[in-house]
């Protein structure tokens, strides 16, 4: 579910640090989308940890997850936000939980990825992201969809990845040519039409002109929806 705040008084309410790389990618391309319409980006930001949403992750302790995320969001509101996002797809595998508790509308990346995947017409993806999102095949939130999953050696490589650029803000020039290597293999072997970069640090990692294999961007199909949510244009 998705939020339809498009109120010239929308104030973005940003959960940060569930990795820094992706909320600074989320915060510059927010600013950037509102420099070019020149529109004041009115914008809030709190600090979760990393290692205690993983933490919950790796305990499957999704209510308490919820409740922990829910808790800045309800900070965010105090300081005025509007509308909640929750810049990571790992902490959305207790979205059901966490959408009962919020206290702001949320703009949901699994829905969001849902209607993107549609629109383009995909119907077979492989996920790049951490493996509580690959083995779950997206939390299960694609059901017109074949997700299909890597060996399990290569969930591992990929989880590995993806946790040394979220901890680090730093992409890894040997992760990404290994990356884009089993991307390929996925591709041929598997029959996949496109990798979903499940997992927004990625957007550090992964960009047009160094992606050699069809994929899409999760983060920034996220961004672009809460554009739209805050009643601004889409990114270029």
């Amino acid at each position: 579910m998705q939020t339809r705040e498009t109120s010239d008084d929308a104030v973005i309410g940003l959960v940060g640090g569930l990795g820094v790389g992706a909320a600074i990618h989320y915060y510059r391309e927010l600013a950037a989308a509102h420099d070019d319409t020149q529109r004041p980006l009115k914008l809030r930001m709190d600090h979760a940890s990393i290692a205690r949403a993983t933490g919950y992750a790796t305990a499957g302790d999704r209510q308490g997850l919820a409740e922990y995320l829910a808790g800045f969001l309800a900070r965010l509101k105090l300081a005025g936000a509007t509308i909640g996002v929750v810049p990571a797809v790992t902490p959305h595998m207790c979205i059901d939980e966490l959408m009962a508790i919020t206290p702001i509308p949320l703009v949901d990346i699994t829905a969001v990825v849902r209607d993107h995947l549609r629109d383009r017409q995909l119907s077979k993806v492989a996920l790049f992201g951490t493996r509580f999102v690959v083995e779950s095949s997206f939390y299960g939130r694609l059901p017109d969809v074949d997700v299909v999953r890597p060996r399990d050696s290569e969930i591992e490589f990929i989880h590995g990845a993806y946790t040394r650029l979220a901890y680090s803000g730093v992409a890894s020039a040997d992760d990404r040519q290994q990356l884009s290597a089993l991307a390929e293999t996925l591709r041929t072997r598997d029959g996949v039409q496109a990798v979903l970069l499940a997992g927004t640090d990625f957007a550090v990692m992964f960009e047009a002109s160094n992606t050699p294999f069809p994929y899409v961007d999760c983060a920034g199909a996220h961004i672009a929806a809460i554009l739209r949510a805050a009643g601004a244009s889409p990114l270029r």
